[in-house]
């Protein structure tokens, strides 16, 4: 069994958030270059990264992410929300939220609409003259559904009274920039994003008019701005697949990477 990998593209940047979880106990964070085709590896961190719970910001500088480091000695406590500078982990500001039955923060455009509150730890202030930040309500596939991804017709109803709305089996699609194809996923989550999950793997396919392709091989995928899918294989490769010519091209293998931590580079401490 490979990595998990999630991947959070950028919505106005060709840059993408990867958090890979593997072995159990570290993540590694990398930013995915997806129109060059390069990857850029970041942060090694030991304890729990909620992916479901992270985001991007539209330009893929900023990374907000939901963490348990059990034993943490700071002011945000051993559960929080915090802001780094994409691909590294380095705290600018951060918030104790005190319990994992939070759904994480995520950026909105209007710096007026953020409801963050002041953090723990930090000063949010110069986020807040290009993003606001707004704290996330349940819902499954927050992340996709932020990222022009829609809920199926034949997604099964959310249940009434159901508030934390992670018991079904929803289905959401993404049709292709500038083609003809609709990306499906179906499940409780995607990747490694909570609780049982890797028993309970989301199942990507594509809807192609005619034809219905199971991507079995597939942990995660999106559209890039070109029509191409962007893929995290089961055996924890990164690649572009072009439906129109059928190439395939692994960006980098991920697969066997082994916790390598390394100090943060200086600008990821500056905002």
């Amino acid at each position: 069994m490979g990595p998990r990998i999630f991947c959070i593209p950028a919505t106005e940047a060709p840059i993408a958030a990867v958090l890979r979880r593997g072995p159990s106990d570290w993540v590694h964070v990398g930013a995915w270059h997806t129109a060059t085709g390069g990857y850029e590896p970041g942060a090694w961190f030991r304890g729990v990264i909620y992916p479901q719970k992270c985001d991007l910001s539209p330009d893929g500088r900023w990374l907000v992410y939901s963490a348990m480091k059990v034993g943490s000695d700071w002011p945000a406590g051993d559960i929080y929300e915090a802001i780094s500078r994409l691909p590294w982990l380095t705290a600018l500001a951060a918030w104790n939220s005190g319990t994992t039955y939070t759904r994480g923060m995520h950026f909105v455009d209007d710096p007026a609409a953020s409801d963050s509150g002041d953090p723990d730890v930090g000063d949010v202030s110069p986020l807040l003259q290009r993003y606001g930040l707004r704290w996330t309500l349940p819902e499954q596939y927050a992340v996709e559904l932020r990222r022009g991804w829609v809920e199926s017709a034949e997604s099964p109803p959310r249940r009434k009274g159901e508030w934390w709305d992670e018991n079904r089996r929803a289905i959401v699609a993404k049709a292709q920039p500038n083609g003809p194809n609709l990306l499906h996923v179906e499940g409780r989550y995607a990747a490694f994003r909570t609780g049982e999950s890797h028993l309970d793997p989301p199942l990507y396919w594509l809807d192609q008019g005619e034809d219905i392709e199971i991507l079995h091989e597939v942990q995660w995928a999106d559209w890039d701005a070109d029509g191409r899918l962007l893929v995290a294989t089961s055996d924890g490769r990164l690649a572009t697949w072009s439906l129109e010519d059928g190439s395939r091209e692994t960006i980098v293998d991920l697969g066997k990477l082994e916790a390598n931590p390394q100090p943060a580079p200086a600008w990821a401490s500056e905002w």
